[in-house]
């Protein structure tokens, strides 16, 4: 379990020279307070940037640098997994990176990426994506694990559940699994040039021992046919090496083409994100006559001018979307082409080795023939050579398929293997034993917020939603407010789950502005309920509306803004 215990920064976005520092354990539940603009969110985005190297919000790197000093920005968290203290400082102007362990920095010889990697993988065990759907929920940045694709769902439950190295195994094999292929294509065919001298030599030896001809002679033909057979091959490794060159030409702009699809991918989920908004506030204008904030009344005129506006935004994002996602075909189509010349690439280089290495072997059996007309004189030493020679090719040829043997058999055993670890195998099983228990959680929790529906995730993490009359809805079919109850079940189960296997499992619990937008005053009071009982856990709730709120918490942290930086004024 992660023990988060203490977090300061300085420098970091709107925070100055004076360090901010907050004790994440002092209390059970803590409000965090402040006009808009004062600073609060900063403390979500100090905590992704200490631990992920990327702010919770969508903010460049360099933006996160104070704007007035313009250096010297630096966050510094203080967490226990374990029996084992860990401070993980991070800065910017200038970049520093180090992890410390009981009071001593630990080896930073590899790189800035693999010692991410190793705070994710081996001290946190969770990433970027897990890490949000368990410990924060905000307004601004936050996806929703019911407005994520698929495989993102697929890879926070398998985070949460500890069952991603099934998956870090599995892209392993498959490596193995693909050089162990070659190498079968490798042995297999030194096997065949193996037999096909024996026979060669074989043959030769009849000749020498059951008839009386022109053996000189017929050596001679050999060599002339060998050189013959040796222009063939070099002729189609010209031939094979003009075609990988032409390949190559076709997948020149490889690199360009994938960069630009990841490129057009984040555009896509911006465009839905920026879709959704827009649509929730035509739908706000169509449905409400009086501004909820100031209760004044808004006029007709008022409200089609907004509707318009919102309307005209919707259609030029839906048109952006459609020559996006035609883009996005594009480029699918091109990668996928790209992929297809890859393979012909691949098939191309294995058909040139084997040119060489036949090529190779023609030279040397020619050699060997006309080092033998040299001493031809004497024909029972070289009957006794050949008779040696076929006697080596044996022993050759007995280990060349012993080592295929065996390298067919680890193969099977891979193949085994990746049975198991694909989505299909021991997955799938472990997380078919865990659905009952996340929807028992989930319709637990929402019936806790007096939500009364029958929410159900199938192994694929497809929803299906029972209401009124056992009517069947999804997600979106539901308003905001109901949205938040089903988010902020899913978010307390999978913090329940991540106790049960210790995986994802934290002290910490940061709400940001959720009692500002969606949930009425009942679920409010329903949420407390619930965050009440947890016991020996840590929650931060960011409100700029917390005035109705101070009887419920036992701490209050407030933000202001001083001289342009922004400052603890009480806690």
């Amino acid at each position: 379990m992660i023990q988060f215990k203490r977090i300061s920064y300085k420098n970091f976005l709107s925070t100055g020279n004076v360090p901010i520092v907050i004790d994440l354990k002092k209390s059970q539940l803590t409000l965090v307070i402040g006009s808009n603009g004062s600073g609060k969110s900063t403390l979500l985005d100090a905590l992704c940037f200490a631990l992920f190297n990327r702010p919770f919000r969508i903010i460049k790197k360099d933006q996160m640098v104070n704007t007035i000093n313009n250096g010297g920005c630096e966050v510094e968290l203080e967490f226990n997994v374990g029996p084992k203290e860990y401070v993980v400082k991070r800065g910017v102007k200038p970049n520093f990176f180090e992890i410390h362990c009981d009071g001593q920095l630990m080896s930073q010889d590899a790189s800035a990426i693999d010692y991410q990697k190793y705070l994710e993988a081996n001290i946190m065990r969770c990433n970027y994506r897990s890490f949000c759907q368990v410990v924060l929920l905000g307004s601004s940045s936050y996806m929703p694990f019911m407005k994520m694709r698929a495989s993102f769902r697929r890879e926070v439950v398998e985070e949460i559940l500890d069952i991603r190295a099934f998956s870090r195994m599995d892209t392993i094999l498959s490596g193995q699994q693909r050089d162990l292929q070659n190498k079968i294509t490798e042995v297999r065919h030194q096997c065949e040039l193996i037999e096909t001298k024996y026979q060669t030599e074989a043959k030769y030896l009849d000749t020498l021992l059951h008839k009386d001809i022109d053996v000189q002679t017929h050596r001679n033909r050999v060599v002339e046919q060998n050189t013959k057979d040796r222009l063939e091959y070099e002729s189609k490794m010209v031939t094979i090496n003009k075609e990988i060159d032409s390949a190559k030409e076709c997948v020149k702009d490889r690199v360009d083409v994938d960069n630009k699809n990841t490129k057009l991918n984040k555009i896509e989920a911006k465009i839905e994100q920026n879709l959704e908004r827009h649509k929730n506030s035509l739908k706000f204008f169509e449905e409400n006559d009086v501004c909820p904030t100031c209760t004044q009344p808004l006029s007709p005129e008022f409200k089609h001018q907004k509707c318009d506006e919102e309307k005209s935004k919707i259609n030029t994002l839906q048109d952006g979307m459609e020559k996006l996602l035609k883009e996005l075909v594009s480029m699918g189509e091109k990668i996928t082409e790209y992929d297809k010349v890859a393979d012909k690439i691949y098939s191309l280089n294995v058909d040139l080795s084997k040119v060489e290495t036949s090529l190779d072997s023609l030279k040397t059996h020619s050699d060997n023939i006309e080092e033998d007309l040299k001493v031809f004189k004497n024909k029972d030493e070289d009957i006794a050579n050949i008779r040696k020679q076929l006697d080596e090719m044996k022993d050759q040829l007995r280990h060349c398929k012993i080592e295929l043997d065996k390298i067919v058999e680890d193969k099977k055993y891979q193949d085994v293997l990746r049975q198991v670890l694909n989505d299909k195998g021991a997955k799938a099983q472990i997380i078919k034993k865990y659905i009952p228990i996340m929807n028992q959680l989930i319709n637990k929790y929402l019936q806790a917020m007096e939500f009364y529906v029958s929410f159900h995730l199938d192994e694929e993490f497809n929803e299906t939603v029972k209401s009124r009359f056992r009517d069947t809805f999804n997600y979106n079919n539901f308003s905001e407010g109901e949205k938040m109850r089903i988010d902020l079940a899913l978010l307390f189960t999978w913090r329940d789950i991540a106790k049960l296997k210790n995986s994802t499992n934290t002290n910490l619990l940061i709400l940001d502005e959720i009692f500002d937008s969606s949930l009425d005053l009942a679920g409010t009071d329903d949420f407390f309920k619930i965050v009440q009982k947890l016991s020996n856990e840590n929650v931060f709730i960011i409100s700029h509306k917390g005035d109705i709120l101070f009887d419920k918490f036992t701490n209050i942290i407030k933000y202001k803004k001083d001289q342009n930086f922004s400052v603890l004024d009480r806690i």
